[in-house]
């Protein structure tokens, strides 16, 4: 025991950073990584998801939707108003976060109420098919 209690106070005087908050899985769905390629660099993309990865309640939640999320994100060199919205998909910390879609603030406001309902079922069997599955 006393061993141990050692190695926890080392550890704790070489680590001077307390890390508290944990990664999160993400996947990205084809319909985002399609987009992607038409919206964001590679370094763009990268700062979403590792942003995405750390903060995952970050966005909105948008109503009618099962919980999708919606975060706005400025591009490089275009302020909020030049930037694009990515819509996203968080249950919990049990299944991975869903990068479903992403759009051009200039593209559209919002979604539609028939695309809402898309994501509603589309989150439905998300989630219940990574349960199936753990």
């Amino acid at each position: 025991m006393r061993f141990i209690g050692w190695m926890l106070a080392e550890l704790a005087r070489s680590n001077p950073l307390a890390y508290t908050e944990l990664m999160h899985t993400i996947v990205e769905l084809p319909e985002y990584k399609k987009r992607v390629e038409k919206l964001l660099s590679e370094d763009e993309n990268k700062q979403i998801i590792s942003y995405l990865a750390e903060h995952p309640k970050a966005g909105v939640l948008m109503q009618g939707t099962g919980g999708v999320r919606k975060l706005r994100w400025a591009k490089e060199g275009g302020g909020k108003s030049g930037g694009v919205r990515v819509i996203y998909y968080y249950h919990n910390e049990d299944i991975p976060l869903f990068m479903l879609s992403l759009f051009g603030k200039n593209e559209k406001a919002n979604l539609s109420k028939a695309e809402c309902n898309v994501l509603n079922k589309l989150t439905k069997i998300l989630a219940d098919n990574y349960r199936r599955q753990s």
